[in-house]
């Protein structure tokens, strides 16, 4: 009787290794790729400590610790080593994200995993395993994207360090960058990607706002270039945003049309969208080139849905329901989602 048990838990684990052999050999790819990360760091206090370390990497690191310091008290964010440590990339990048939306709807490929959910993404520390997934989307109809990460979360499952590459952004961003992961460690909604991202966006930038008043006040320098980028950053998402409105109002006029038809329409529209951004301001020249490299589609636009789209109604109630006070508005989407 034990042994017929046995050998049916046996073929049970066979038959699941089977169906799930893909997914298995993901996770343990990705999981390699994370310990490599997190074996290989070190203590910040022995970066700081190196005579060798250049002194504008110890700058940033210093500005990293005051950040970490704003967001545990100021904000609220829930406290953690995070960003206690410090891993040198040199100059690789390490993590790829991958995404894909149906051709002519705005309708994102998921991604399901054990006890995390669903995703819209899906992160690679190979660019070659990255890029042989997308060609399968792309032979399966879809529109795909490979883009570069520059931070992530690991949401507890290990301590985040400080990538080198993070310390290259600029004050402002670099602030924003580290108050948005906190972020997600604080408050992560299961099989809600759009909320969560929208939610860390939104706290970024306003936290980063709030860190640089707070620290060289609205006339210093590092505050002036913050807000004239986030300008930047906003007419060129507001326009996207609206691009993608437009997208998908045509993709429902065309539903009942062949795919010729909805292929030249959707052409002839993405031109137009291109072309539009010459007639828009921008402090920054480089806004101009955004798609010198790579024609946007609609897994490009639907990027901008997944963070931005939410922006408005994330300000509303902030400044009616809880006065503008950022502190507060967290510590009620804490306690409304938990």
């Amino acid at each position: 009787m034990i042994k017929k048990v046995s050998g049916g838990i046996l073929m049970l684990m066979i038959v699941l290794l089977i169906i799930y052999w893909e997914l298995i050999a993901y996770g343990f790819k990705q999981a390699k790729g994370q310990l490599r990360i997190t074996l290989n760091t070190v203590p910040i206090e022995q970066v700081l400590a190196d005579s060798m370390a250049a002194d504008s990497i110890k700058i940033k690191i210093q500005i990293v610790n005051d950040v970490r310091t704003f967001a545990f008290g100021e904000l609220g964010l829930k406290k953690s080593a995070n960003y206690t440590t410090y891993y040198n990339q040199k100059g690789e990048v390490l993590l790829w994200n991958l995404s894909a939306s149906k051709a002519y709807a705005l309708e994102p490929k998921m991604w399901s995993f054990p006890l995390l959910g669903s995703f819209p993404y899906k992160g690679f520390f190979d660019l070659e395993n990255a890029k042989s997934e997308m060609n399968e989307l792309k032979t399966k109809g879809y529109d795909t994207r490979i883009r570069p990460v520059g931070g992530w979360s690991t949401l507890g499952w290990t301590k985040d360090p400080i990538l080198s590459n993070m310390l290259e952004r600029p004050e402002g961003s670099l602030v924003e960058l580290i108050i948005h992961e906190l972020t997600h460690s604080t408050l992560f909604v299961k099989d809600n990607v759009e909320f969560n991202e929208n939610l860390a966006s939104f706290i970024g930038e306003k936290g980063a706002i709030q860190f640089l008043n707070k620290k060289y006040g609205k006339n210093s320098e590092s505050y002036f270039e913050y807000v004239m980028a986030e300008d930047d950053s906003r007419t060129f998402r507001n326009q996207m945003l609206d691009a993608a409105q437009i997208l998908d109002s045509l993709y429902q006029t065309l539903e009942n049309e062949s795919d010729s038809v909805k292929a030249i329409q959707k052409h002839i529209l993405i031109d137009l969208i291109v072309n539009s951004i010459d007639t828009l301001h921008f402090h920054n020249p480089r806004y101009y080139k955004a798609f010198d490299e790579a024609r946007p589609n609609n897994a490009y636009f639907m990027s901008f849905l997944r963070y931005y789209s939410a922006k408005d109604s994330l300000e509303e109630m902030l400044i009616n329901n809880y006065e503008n006070d950022l502190k507060r508005f967290i510590k009620g989407m804490k306690a409304y989602h938990e």
